[in-house]
């Protein structure tokens, strides 16, 4: 597949906590989709992008950083959330990056790595499926969902260790995010998403 042709699937890691696990996740995450031709990724890291707490009225100007992160998202086919579950739910940070777009995720599909201490981050993805629909975005079936996920290391010190049943469920992920990307892309093409 040619480089114009891959689709864009922006990795938003949504942790911003100190000592946070996100970009072990993600790195992960990077890794298995860095395999696959059919796929670029644009990774963005909610703990460095910026965006103020404060959401501007409709008729103010938004601040640099929502314009950048907007252009971002715009460009994107598809997008992967890696979030911890906090208190049943997924964090502050990745919601207050989903109100500060609406159009630039409508008629995409979205996906989820959750992961958590004691659960595998479900009541997070089960969340962000019902903002993400509401925003006009496709949330896919398949997701990623990592249960004890700070005692998966290798003896060797890498993440996650062996763990075939992860594997799959990443590649899985991907497959159907792929089919969803490429005929929503499609679609958006033929006829302009109307909110």
């Amino acid at each position: 597949m040619s480089t114009s042709n891959r689709l864009r699937v922006a990795l938003i890691i949504g942790s911003t906590r100190s000592g946070r696990f996100g970009p072990t996740v993600a790195d992960w995450f990077t890794a298995r989709a860095g395999r696959r031709r059919d796929i670029a990724l644009d990774r963005i890291d909610l703990a460095t992008i910026g965006l103020p707490d404060q959401l501007t009225d409709h008729d103010e100007p938004v601040p640099a950083a929502v314009r950048e992160l907007g252009e971002r998202l715009a460009a994107a086919d598809a997008f992967v959330v890696v979030t911890p579950e906090y208190n049943r739910s997924f964090p502050a940070a990745v919601k207050n990056a989903i109100d500060w777009f609406g159009t630039e995720w409508a008629a995409k599909p979205v996906t989820v790595i959750s992961y958590g201490r004691d659960s595998d981050g479900s009541h997070a993805t089960a969340q962000l499926r019902q903002v993400f629909a509401e925003l006009d975005a496709v949330p896919i079936r398949r997701t990623v969902g990592i249960t004890r996920a700070w005692q998966r290391f290798a003896p060797d010190g890498s993440w996650p260790g062996r763990d075939p049943e992860l594997e799959d469920a990443a590649r899985g992920m991907l497959d159907q995010l792929t089919w969803w990307a490429t005929a929503l892309r499609e679609a958006r093409g033929n006829t302009p998403f109307v909110l």
